[in-house]
């Protein structure tokens, strides 16, 4: 039986990842920061499914709490075969009304994190001749839309090239790239999500099917949605001038995810 760990696992599309691969018989490490809210997780997933989901309490904006993933991921008698770091968050306001410490902790959780987890886990994989990596980014990547865009396009850009890296390895790895989502990341945030229309939403399970599908294939990227994949289709024809302005303003307005 294999192994998945899930970063940001106890709500939203880490949830949804450990929901569909429990439900697949695959065993679970669980990560995040709420160690109660873990083990009520882990306890439903082992009940509902019979499958062994470890809990790992850890905040991933630390020292302490990537170095202890990052021990797990090496561990040779307990080998990680899925790695999916979902961790993340927003700030809400613009450039330089958002605090430096706050934007440095998202450098922390969205870059830092998954590369050394990333690292951790594939040196590992590669060893065994087998293994997936999903990283979490967002169709924020593809616009300009402050750190949080910046820091998703570094994890689009850090993907697909050590996925090419890593051709022939037996190692797959994937860039994630949903739009909005119906989690608690807005909410977490503080950002309103009454004016979002309606076609802009995704289910987190449906998401995480899709993902799992493209993954199988063998992509370096995943934009699970066909709205979506239009959408950033159109971003690609777009002046850049023009979307600067406007993913400034619907970033502010509506909050990245």
């Amino acid at each position: 039986m294999t192994t998945a760990l899930i970063t940001g696992a106890t709500a939203g599309i880490g949830a949804a990842f450990a929901r569909r691969l429990a439900a697949d018989g695959h065993d679970l490490v669980l990560v995040a920061r709420d160690g109660e809210r873990l083990s009520a997780q882990a306890t439903e997933l082992h009940d509902r499914h019979g499958i062994e989901a470890e809990v790992l309490t850890a905040d991933l904006s630390t020292e302490d709490g990537i170095t202890a993933v990052e021990a797990r991921l090496s561990q040779p008698r307990r080998p990680v075969d899925l790695l999916v770091n979902n961790a993340g968050f927003a700030n809400k306001g613009r450039y330089l009304e958002v605090p430096m410490a706050d934007e440095l902790t998202m450098v922390k959780v969205h870059i830092e994190a998954v590369l050394r987890l990333t690292s951790a886990a594939t040196a590992s994989m590669r060893g065994r001749g087998r293994g997936g990596v999903v990283n979490v980014a967002s169709v924020a990547a593809f616009v300009p839309r402050g750190t949080y865009g910046a820091s998703k396009a570094w994890v689009v850009q850090f993907t697909q090239g050590a996925a090419r890296d890593l051709a022939g390895s037996g190692v797959r790895m994937m860039a994630l790239c949903p739009g909005f989502v119906r989690t608690e990341f807005h909410e977490r945030a503080g950002m309103g999500t009454d004016n979002i229309p309606g076609w802009m939403w995704l289910d987190a399970d449906k998401l995480v099917a899709a993902a799992l599908t493209d993954l199988a294939r063998g992509k370096s990227l995943s934009i699970p949605d066909p709205r979506y994949k239009a959408l950033m289709g159109a971003v690609k024809l777009a002046p850049r001038g023009l979307l600067g302005g406007l993913t400034s303003k619907t970033g502010r307005k509506y909050g990245p995810q």
